[in-house]
């Protein structure tokens, strides 16, 4: 049988027996913040166990997508290295809902496995909890297992819990005996079932949830008892098509065949296969994760993507790929899924970008991170050390992009380890500086520090309607020159969702406060002020915002939702909201795209942003229950937290958001939107910075101003002005290209009389000189140029450019080969003497640093660094 058919009899069967076929849900759930991906079959049904939701049906079946590389799950550092670990697979499973209870669960998994997969019944045993002896007893009564292959276990084997409290019951689980020792029974206490002999295979759990644990720890019985189990497809499909290994099914043979033909490098299926069998399980894992809209970046499940996806990479490199490949092999994985998961079909090119994009990204700092690194282990070799210290693997992260176990991988092949417990010390500091810049101010949130005057009801916004209010102060904290303020209620909007705060004033007859910014901590919305006038005092106060700023936010965070709807209509609906900052003068927008937009596409989004605003939408704001604004088609908008009732903002059927922030009336109100500009600022994510109203006139009249300047000034028509401005550069670039070539030819004519300065050392030419030369570019065309002349040796020559000091070092092949001498090595010592760092390829290398003086001396101890490294 193919994995095709095993997957469609699985389904099949329960259909038979009034399942209701539900299909997979995403491996990025974005509905559960709880998980970074979708881990087993159950996660889709979590509502129902904790009764906050209920379906139409009371059977399910499927086949559902899951990722497991974090957490509890783990083993991504048994992929490829055993036959079984992934870190994507399929959990067959099926379910009832206070429907059938363990009678036909048992009942219909021993009929699947003896009667439809006809797995021989002697060879099946099956496990129960302790004290389940309900279980124990239907596996002796509906079945016909031996009565010697029920075997109990107890909490750690046979107990499932959701999570520390919550829904949980027994499990039953069906192992199978793959065959040896006719001697050794399943019951065997360190070789039978359950013990890491992987004789005794897994391949089927039956969990029985019929309990709720509380915080005590006590467990009580639901109400309703549910069935959830779990069967992995890539164990069934090895088992029943006789393989030794998953990775010997056609789930994964079709992709480990295109891996071998494109690298040329034959398939082994022993433990020289590792780097194949990582590759493909890894194309899995991402192209799963990227079709269900998960991308790589650097933080949560972004990061995961970006380790797999460079571990998959750095994988490549020891089958001798140094450019991309990956993304080559999509195409494959769809052909093997494409049947059971269609939405892969649709993606492929999106995919392929992706990967790409993130393997080009990784190639240009790879090099470069290798030689760092070998120059690390070279250190701690040096040193007789058998640990790479964390602050050292923090550096690769930190500058090179190497992800921490990419480190530890690279360490383990040379006989190394790195210090993991250090590089998260190091990550911890960093996180907590970044926390500390981003405080607000020094208030403190002990309850010690406020003065309360109101302990109960506070923080009431009612700022969507109110532009000032008469209210009064509930507690407030004194901070040097600062007053922090809690009021009542308030028309101050916190910074939420790219939003910033409001400013403006808090006052009475005694005193003038000015709000210099608003943020929230929790439910408590915090004022943070400075008394402008009188004495600070606890009396009733008036609170007013800054209205010409409010209006001028609200038409930027509008306009961000009309730019939202533009790009996903005229880019695609890939296109996410990645991050966003909306204050008074400009917008701030980031989205996933893996291409720079092009001027045509600019323009586009410009026109179709504007012709909303003059179609003057009214703001459609209403409160509704999360499901049903989902269903009506309103997108999540970046940054927002939502509870059971959720605010959203429609203009028209052209915008559709869940949002809490803060917005014209109007499109209308926008005015007038402009794109300044359009950047990348990490792998796959673009940004836009707009203006809008008041602002984008400002700026369309100051461009007006230099475009008339110009015209003035090169005494041309605005027509005429594109072509005199690029007729201007041209002249410019071909008088640079002379004056390179004049300052070469100089310097290559002078060859000879520095070529006479050489010496020899131990038998090996070598000249070590000063030049003059504009780039860097130039310095490296005369280091050709000295290589060419001096035939056979080696050669450094330094120069000062742009105040600051460089290397060339050329070594030539004979060199290179007799006397192992490699340019790349020379620079490396050469740029720790000038303050900097060097690198490169062995006949050729170069380095920079910041000392300018130290350069001459530098070139003058070359000699001695040769005839060291030579002798």
């Amino acid at each position: 049988m193919t994995s095709q058919d095993i997957r469609k009899q699985f389904i099949q069967f329960f259909e038979e027996r009034d399942h209701k076929f539900v299909r997979s849900a995403g491996v990025v759930p974005l509905d559960d913040p709880t998980l970074l991906f979708t881990n087993a079959g159950m996660n889709q049904f979590k509502g129902i166990f904790l009764e906050t939701e209920s379906r139409n049906y009371k059977r399910a079946v499927n086949s559902q997508k899951c990722i497991r590389v974090s957490g509890k799950h783990n083993d991504l550092e048994e992929v490829g290295r055993d036959t079984y670990h992934h870190t994507f697979f399929e959990m067959l499973g099926n379910w009832s809902f206070g429907d059938y209870y363990k009678e036909d669960a048992i009942k219909w998994a021993w009929e699947l496995f003896t009667e439809v997969w006809k797995i021989p019944k002697d060879k099946l045993y099956a496990t129960v909890y302790k004290d389940d002896y309900e279980a124990f007893e239907l596996w002796e009564r509906v079945t016909d297992i031996p009565k010697d292959h029920i075997l109990r276990f107890g909490d750690k084997d046979n107990f499932w819990e959701m999570g520390e409290t919550g829904p949980c019951g027994p499990c039953s689980e069906l192992h199978v005996d793959i065959g040896g020792d006719e001697d050794i029974h399943g019951s065997h206490p360190e070789l039978g079932v359950n013990t890491d002999n992987p004789r005794f295979m897994e391949l089927w759990n039956l969990v029985f949830i019929q309990n709720n644990r509380d915080v005590e720890g006590n467990l009580s019985d639901l109400p309703n008892k549910h069935v959830d189990t779990g069967a992995g497809l890539e164990r069934i499909v090895a088992y029943l098509q006789g393989k030794d290994s998953n990775y010997d099914t056609d789930l994964f043979t079709p992709i480990l065949d295109k891996i071998s033909e494109f690298t040329g490098k034959a398939y082994d299926p022993g433990d020289a296969g590792v780097t194949h069998r990582v590759i493909a399980d890894h194309i899995r894992m991402l192209t799963f994760s990227i079709s269900d809209g998960a991308l790589p970046s650097n933080d949560g499940r972004g990061y995961v993507l970006r380790r797999i996806l460079r571990r998959a990479a750095r994988f490549g490199r020891n089958l001798g790929m140094d450019s991309a490949f990956i993304y080559q092999l999509v195409p494959t994985v769809v052909d093997v899924m494409g049947d059971a998961y269609p939405e892969l079909k649709e993606r492929i090119p999106f995919i392929q970008k992706v990967i790409k994009s993130e393997e080009d990204s990784f190639s240009k700092t790879l090099d470069r991170g290798l030689q760092i690194f070998s120059g690390i282990v070279d250190e701690t070799t040096a040193e007789k050390r058998k640990t790479i210290s964390g602050e050292h693997v923090f550096k690769l992260y930190d500058t090179y992009g190497f992800p921490a176990d990419l480190t530890n991988l690279m360490a383990e092949e040379m006989g190394l380890e790195a210090d993991l417990e250090g590089f998260e010390q190091h990550m911890a500091e960093q996180r907590a500086k970044a926390r500390q810049s981003k405080q607000f101010k020094q208030v403190n949130d002990s309850d010690d520090e406020w003065t309360v005057l109101q302990d109960d009801k506070h923080s009431e916004f009612f700022g969507y309607t109110h532009a000032h209010m008469d209210t009064s102060i509930a507690r407030y904290q004194i901070n040097g020159e600062d007053i922090f303020i809690v009021l009542r209620k308030t028309p101050f909007y916190a910074e939420s969702g790219g939003q910033v705060g409001d400013t403006g004033k808090i006052f009475n007859a005694g005193m003038e406060l000015r709000v210099l910014d608003t943020k929230r901590s929790g439910d408590t919305i915090i004022h943070e002020t400075k008394l402008v006038s009188g004495e600070f005092n606890e009396e009733p106060v008036i609170a007013e915002i800054d209205v010409e700023r409010r209006n001028r936010i609200i038409r930027n965070h509008s306009a961000t939702h009309l730019l939202n709807a533009a790009l996903r209509n005229i880019l695609g609906d890939h296109v996410k909201q990645a991050g966003s900052l909306v204050n008074e003068d400009h917008l701030r927008f980031d989205f996933n795209h893996f291409e720079k937009m092009t001027p045509e596409e600019i323009t586009q989004v410009e026109e179709a942003v504007n012709a909303q605003i003059r179609r003057n939408e009214s703001a459609d704001i209403r409160i509704q229950d999360f499901d049903s604004a989902k269903a009506e088609g309103a997108l999540a908008f970046f940054g927002e937290k939502y509870g059971d009732e959720v605010r959203t903002v429609k203009f028209g059927e052209f915008s559709h958001e869940l949002c809490g922030g803060a917005h014209v009336s109007a499109t209308g109100d926008i005015g007038f939107f402009r794109i300044e500009s359009e950047s990348a600022i990490a792998a796959g994510v673009r940004r836009i910075e707009a203006v809008t109203g008041i602002t984008a006139e400002e700026y369309t009249r100051r461009e007006r101003a230099v475009i008339s300047d110009l015209k003035h000034l090169l005494n041309v028509d605005g027509s005429d002005l594109n072509d005199r401005v690029r007729s201007l550069l041209k002249e410019k670039k071909d008088l640079e290209k002379e004056l390179k070539a004049l300052s070469f030819d100089q310097a290559a004519a002078s060859m000879d009389e520095l070529l006479d300065n050489a010496r020899q050392i131990h038998g090996i030419k070598t000249l070590s000189s000063m030049v003059e030369t504009p780039d860097t570019e130039g310095l490296k065309d005369l280091g050709s140029e000295l290589i060419r002349q001096l035939r056979s040796g080696v050669g450094i020559l330094g120069a000062i450019i742009d105040d600051a000091p460089y290397v060339v070092c050329v070594v030539s092949e004979d060199v290179i080969a007799q006397k192992k001498l490699k340019a790349g090595e020379i620079v490396r010592e050469l740029g720790k003497r000038l303050g900097g760092g060097g690198g490169g390829k062995p006949h050729m290398a170069t380095a920079g640093g910041k000392d300018a003086a130290a350069l001459p001396a530098v070139l003058d101890d070359a000699y001695d660094l040769i005839g060291e490294m030579l002798a």
